[in-house]
């Protein structure tokens, strides 16, 4: 999911979680803070060309060759503007400029057999249930601490405010914490919540909104993920939430009126709908684009509406055509040109801004009940590229063997691929995600990697000061394979991760400048630097540990959950609600008039989910949207 949140003077853009409304231009200049320490800084070539003489191609069918213009700038546009009170008004919505004349179909047949996910797990003791059953009861407790705040102080907005009991417009203003949280009240077993929260969408109108400027990316996620989730979890006895997510879906298809149908991430909805031809954006987040494959699927499931997996499909074709041309080979870069449909841009990473295009790929497989083996295709061919250039082991002081997903930047007039050994919160994805591989595509060698990736987010949990991961910080990369922990060495590169001059450490050695750093920023031993101390109630490392949990039956990794849920609580939990912290390092961090929707509907839906009974939200019956939605899987018949 995307993230927009201040820190600076800039407010950051973070792909899943998944909370936006920084304008597109924004994008690279976040991509050159992102990748900050590598030198020189990322240069997209972002050119243009003639769309009108492209053709659309049909699956597994590349595109004619264009004939390509001479690079031009990109136009870097303003954020877009809240209004408090008065919601943009509706537009007669035109015909499409550019529409499709053959639909391409989702796929039939008779399902194969897909591998069982997750772990068979055996009777527990009475004492064993208790305790589950206590921590269940804290999280079901935290859950409507915030939920009865956002009633009575936020009800149908966006975002609760929860220092003062206020309100934000985020997403629309079409409730988003309402919609995002559907699903988890009913998973709660809260129906009395949920029938009231019914009333409360029926009344819902996307014909206006107040922003200008929609994300097409965020606005999927939370609002026609939200619907399609909850009418899923609720077997579908809730026909309203359907017609919403009927009426989200056909808001959004307009995006995709463009030469190319790839859509623009950053939508002028208004305007598009008064008859303005549009394109896709030349520097547009691969995220926002790869990822809105599993909500149009499971819309046209529903729906029996051929336009909404035509829609997606179209960028999965183009996904495939581009893997191996991009200047990673196997990888896309973070920034693409959608309007080109090219990705030239030599950043790369599994993390924020390209997180979810990866993540959905074994997930649309399922989806999809294995009749197309394209996914799997794309997802395979991800993985070598991936460990070999983005996965990496940090070196520790108790020399855990564990992994983190960095990133990289291709320099390709030096032919080389500079590294950068960051550990971000939202990268904690990708250990659940390559376990989820591991099993439907009979990969257990992957396995490891995966428990590796879930344990190192594990372990950066339990090595703060607060016991709770921040937002991005830098590790030191192990030198061999024996990867003993070397604290001299852990003290010079925090030296020169340091990149201020201080007058205090003026005639030091990088060793000395590196224990001074370390005492005066906070640095636990083993992070070389913290970035970015917030955390802002990300839920993607709990998301994985609840993955490896179902699929393994280890204790541990419930333990590690309650470690996980305990000291979030005592470090954001307000008299409202619960907040994002400033500091995850400092004795008593700061709290942020931020509460994402995510909050309810993935951290507390992962943290209660680990703690029920196993076949809650069973991992072979539900595909999870990176906003932890839970869509039916097709189950093949025997």
């Amino acid at each position: 999911m995307y993230n927009q949140q201040a820190n600076g003077h800039m407010a950051m853009f973070l792909p899943r979680r998944k909370s936006t409304v920084l304008a597109l231009g924004l994008c690279i200049a976040f991509s050159l803070w992102y990748f900050d320490y590598l030198q020189p800084a990322i240069e997209p070539r972002l050119p243009s060309y003639d769309t009108q003489s492209q053709t659309l191609p049909g699956p597994g069918v590349a595109a004619p060759k264009t004939t390509a213009q001479a690079p031009g700038e990109t136009e870097l546009s303003p954020p877009p503007q809240s209004a408090e009170d008065k919601p943009s008004q509706p537009a007669a919505k035109s015909a499409e400029h550019y529409p499709v004349k053959t639909f391409i179909p989702i796929p039939t047949g008779s399902l194969p057999s897909i591998p069982r996910i997750q772990y068979a797990f055996g009777i527990e003791t009475q004492n064993e249930k208790a305790e589950r059953e206590k921590r269940l009861t804290a999280v079901k407790e935290s859950f409507v601490h915030s939920w009865n705040s956002y009633k009575k102080y936020a009800w149908k907005e966006d975002e609760l405010e929860p220092v003062r009991g206020g309100h934000a417009t985020t997403f629309g203003g079409w409730g988003a914490t309402l919609v995002d949280a559907l699903d988890t009240v009913w998973l709660m077993g809260l129906k009395d919540e949920f029938e009231h929260a019914i009333k409360a969408v029926e009344e819902i109108d996307f014909s206006t909104a107040r922003i200008e400027q929609l994300n097409v990316f965020e606005t999927t996620i939370r609002y026609l993920g939200g619907f399609l989730g909850a009418y899923d979890i609720s077997g579908g006895k809730y026909p309203i939430l359907l017609k919403k997510a009927k009426e989200v879906g056909d808001l959004l298809y307009g995006a995709f009126d463009t030469p190319n149908r790839l859509p623009v991430t950053r939508w002028e909805w208004q305007e598009a709908q008064k008859g303005a031809k549009q394109e896709a954006q030349e520097g547009a987040l691969v995220a926002e684009v790869g990822s809105l494959t599993l909500e149009f699927t499971r819309l046209a499931q529903l729906t029996e509406d051929p336009k909404f997996f035509d829609a997606i499909q179209r960028i999965s074709d183009v996904l495939e055509r581009e893997q191996n041309q991009t200047t990673l080979p196997g990888l896309w870069p973070v920034i693409m040109d959608a309007k080109l449909a090219k990705f030239t841009d030599v950043g790369f990473t599994l993390g924020g801004m390209a997180d979810s295009t990866y993540e959905y790929l074994p997930k649309q497989h399922m989806l999809l009940g294995g009749l197309t083996q394209q996914y799997k295709r794309m997802y395979e061919t991800t993985l070598g590229p991936a460990q070999k250039h983005i996965l990496f082991r940090p070196m520790t002081p108790d020399n855990a063997d564990i992994l983190f997903p960095g990133s990289v930047r291709v320099n390709e007039n030096a032919g080389s691929i500079v590294p950068d050994y960051k550990a971000q919160h939202l990268g904690c994805y990708t250990g659940g995600m390559i376990g989820v591989g591991a099993k439907i595509f009979n990969r257990p060698d992957d396995l490891k990697t995966a428990r590796r990736l879930v344990d190192g987010c594990i372990w950066a949990y339990n090595h703060t000061q607060n016991g709770i991961m921040p937002e991005i910080s830098a590790m030191v990369p192990c030198k061999d394979e024996e990867c003993k922990w070397d604290e001299g060495r852990w003290l010079k590169f925090a030296a020169i991760r340091h990149n201020k001059v201080e007058s205090a450490t003026e005639g030091m050695s990088d060793e000395a400048k590196g224990r001074w750093v370390a005492e005066h920023q906070r640095l636990p031993p083993g992070f070389a630097a913290i970035s970015d101390r917030r955390y802002i109630l990300r839920p993607e490392a709990i998301e994985s540990v609840f993955i490896f949990y179902r699929m393994t039956g280890e204790k541990k990794y419930q333990d590690a959950a309650w470690r996980m849920y305990q000291a979030i609580e005592n470090c954001t939990r307000t008299d409202i609600a619960n907040a994002a912290i400033d500091d995850v390092t400092a004795e008593k961090p700061t709290k942020d008039e931020r509460m994402e929707s995510f909050w309810l509907a993935e951290t507390l839906k992962y943290f209660y989910a680990i703690f029920a009974d196993s076949e809650v939200l069973s991992l072979d019956d539900y595909v999870l949207n990176t906003e932890a939605h839970p869509f039916k899987r097709p189950k093949a018949t025997t």
